[in-house]
């Protein structure tokens, strides 16, 4: 795979990550299955990275159980001033519309994956229901394909389970194992992060009191 193949291939993540697509009403409600929840539930979280069925896409699966408040996750994923803490490569998130009721927008990344290539946008929609999750489509930008969605369950004991799904196409061909090897390892980073960024939120919260 070349520099600029696994740059593209990050960036499905990278995009994917902190935004938009409609909300999924026909699909069923987002849930980890019987392996992802064995795997949850031992305290580690999980990423897979297979072939879409249509043969042109990468479809993923990712989750992970975060010890902080479903508003304190639901604001670092979606808040763009955080996004570049989160997504590999990102230099700026920007919001180019939104409803003014909050159930939609519309974003810019900018991404420079690696130094020497130059910088990728892409452009996509989010669709709220929240602080539940959202739905993502891709609108503009170098992705042929980017879309997926993100659910927040509030467990028992407190801890919230993020659960995703998603698709993804570069702009050409690559080798399928390797693209998904490289797109799977930079999600395992990225569901790192947004536990770390989510604890610190959290934590701030509880010393700055009511």
């Amino acid at each position: 795979m070349t520099r600029r193949a696994a740059a593209l291939v990050l960036l499905a993540w990278a995009a994917a990550l902190p935004c938009g697509a409609a909300w999924a009403q026909a699909a069923p409600p987002l849930e980890p299955t019987s392996a992802e929840a064995a795997a949850l539930d031992q305290g580690r979280g999980f990423v897979e990275v297979t072939p879409d069925p249509d043969g042109a896409s990468g479809f993923i699966r990712a989750g992970i159980d975060i010890a902080a408040p479903r508003e304190v996750v639901w604001r670092v994923m979606t808040d763009c001033a955080l996004a570049p803490r989160i997504s590999v490569g990102l230099k700026s998130c920007r919001v180019l519309q939104r409803d003014p009721q909050g159930r939609w927008d519309v974003r810019e990344h900018v991404s420079r994956l690696i130094p020497v290539l130059p910088q990728i946008r892409t452009e996509f929609r989010t669709d709220y229901a929240p602080i539940e999750g959202f739905a993502y489509r891709r609108t503009g930008g170098d992705m042929k394909v980017l879309e997926g969605r993100w659910r927040l369950i509030v467990l028992p004991g407190g801890q919230v389970r993020v659960i995703s799904e998603g698709r993804a196409q570069a702009p050409f061909v690559l080798p399928g194992a390797m693209a998904r090897l490289v797109l799977r390892r930079e999600a395992v980073m990225a569901l790192a992060a947004l536990k770390r960024e989510s604890l610190a939120l959290a934590a701030q919260r509880v010393k700055s009191g009511p």
